[in-house]
């Protein structure tokens, strides 16, 4: 239990932070919880809707997210599903949770590494539908267009910042914390916007991967541990000092 009596901040949505929360406490660490993203549906759900009738009419569906696949079910997919692509293993569960298939999961869990893991599946004039938050990154659609695909990329749901977020931020980082936890890029731009970089001087900071990484170098903050694997166990065990 290395992390005994260290005061860890976990930034991730509060229906989202279960899992990553119960392992740091089972590694001995005090959780406090500070979700500095709210998830929410689009604010037209028709267009996934749409998308979610006519996936039969695909060849590949794309999931980037847990999320994605939460609120693609929600609209009401046709079936059958054409083979399913999940970005990692958090990803891959919620959609075998949903009784589907992954046909596909690269071994990394970065946009990167789902557009090579797809290189060999002839996209040529392939449809792909990729359903996922509103301004993510491009990766993945430029990617599999460069391999041929046509894709069509409908807006599964939004992040957005929790009212109230400075204040909660403020009473958190003003009584001492030990290390703030990012699952991704939006964790680190929310909670910047919410405090500024020197609330976060002599607190470890650790990421879920190269993306979210780089977003806190961009900011001039230094990453002590980053998980790799890119999942919550594999962010616990990089704060551990565990391989």
């Amino acid at each position: 239990m290395k992390l005994r009596g260290q005061r860890v901040v976990v930034t991730r949505d509060r229906s989202q932070s279960g899992g990553l929360a119960d392992l740091l406490a089972q590694a001995g660490a005090e959780v406090v919880e500070l979700p500095v993203i709210a998830i929410r549906p689009p604010p037209d759900p028709e267009p996934l809707r749409a998308a979610a009738r006519s996936a039969s009419c695909y060849q590949w569906l794309v999931f980037t997210s847990a999320n994605a696949v939460k609120f693609f079910f929600e609209a009401g997919p046709a079936m059958p599903l054409p083979a399913v692509c999940a970005i990692g293993p958090a990803t891959a569960r919620a959609v075998t949770a949903h009784g589907a298939t992954v046909a596909l999961q690269p071994a990394d869990a970065v946009a990167e590494s789902l557009v090579e893991a797809l290189r060999d599946a002839r996209l040529e004039g392939a449809r792909v539908l990729l359903p996922q938050a509103r301004g993510a990154r491009e990766v993945v659609a430029v990617g599999l267009r460069a391999l041929g695909a046509k894709v069509d990329v409908v807006e599964a749901y939004r992040n957005v910042t929790p009212e109230g977020l400075t204040e909660a931020a403020e009473r958190v980082f003003g009584s001492g914390v030990d290390w703030v936890t990012f699952t991704s890029g939006s964790t680190v731009k929310n909670l910047l916007a919410a405090v500024s970089p020197d609330a976060l001087a002599g607190v470890r900071l650790a990421s879920i991967g190269p993306v979210t990484s780089e977003w806190l170098r961009r900011h001039g903050l230094r990453v002590d541990a980053e998980a790799r694997p890119h999942t919550a166990e594999g962010l616990v065990a990089a704060m551990e000092g565990r391989p």
